[in-house]
């Protein structure tokens, strides 16, 4: 084999390196890809706002409510609340003040027992525990007063609400039942607008009794002369 052929061959072998290096360079560009930041798939959640605003939970009519609430209901439960308070007449203090005689008493007031100050202020501003403060303050204890010692998360529906307050009106409270609140009167001027229609429909109406005559739309033709 002459050198010339030897040099072909080998350069016909270069170039086929340089080829195929060439094209896997040449894949790896095209088919590139950077892994992502973070593993998983991203999905887009959108939060539930509810479509409106809090219902406002306002005190009930405590003159309809609590002459037919079940006190037995609250009794009940009232067993939320017994590993802290007691609710017999002369009971001792637990973790929170007896509970005998609560309504109608000044809030922070129970003899004997340590109130936290924000308490204390509230019974500063709040002569007596009503119906209406004990509604809220049950819902929700610390939101209510704020700092207060009471760490119970609260009753949440109202009907439950209700039923504690009549079992604690119950034991030895000093706070009457209010009187039920009057119906909203209707407009009483709807009443008198319509029976003046009724009147002025009646006037228009012949035959009607109190309906003026009718009054004749021609003169009668005189009689004829007798010649």
């Amino acid at each position: 084999m002459s050198d010339l052929q030897l040099n072909k061959i080998l350069g016909a072998g270069l170039a086929t390196g340089l080829v195929i290096l060439g094209l896997g360079q040449l894949t790896g560009i095209l088919f590139e890809s950077e892994p992502p930041e973070k593993p998983g798939y991203a999905i887009a959640v959108v939060e539930d706002t509810g479509g409106g605003g809090e219902v406002a939970d306002t005190p009930p009519d405590w003159g309809t409510v609590l002459p037919t609430a079940d006190i037995a209901a609250g009794q009940a439960i009232s067993a939320k609340c017994a590993g802290c308070h007691t609710f017999t007449q002369g009971g001792a203090n637990g973790t929170g003040p007896n509970l005998f005689g609560v309504v109608g008493r000044k809030p922070g007031s129970h003899g004997g027992f340590a109130y936290s100050a924000p308490m204390t202020d509230f019974g500063a501003k709040n002569p007596v525990w009503d119906y209406d403060r004990l509604y809220l303050f049950l819902k929700a204890p610390g939101k209510d007063v704020s700092g207060t010692k009471m760490t119970f998360v609260g009753l949440k529906k109202p009907e439950e609400r209700i039923a504690m307050i009549a079992y604690l009106h119950s034991l030895g409270s000093t706070l009457p039942i209010p009187a039920p609140k009057p119906a909203a009167a209707a407009p009483a001027a709807a009443a008198p607008a319509a029976a003046g229609t009724a009147a002025g429909a009646a006037s228009a109406t012949p035959g009607t009794p109190g309906a003026p005559a009718a009054t004749p739309s021609a003169t009668a033709a005189p009689a004829p002369v007798k010649k």
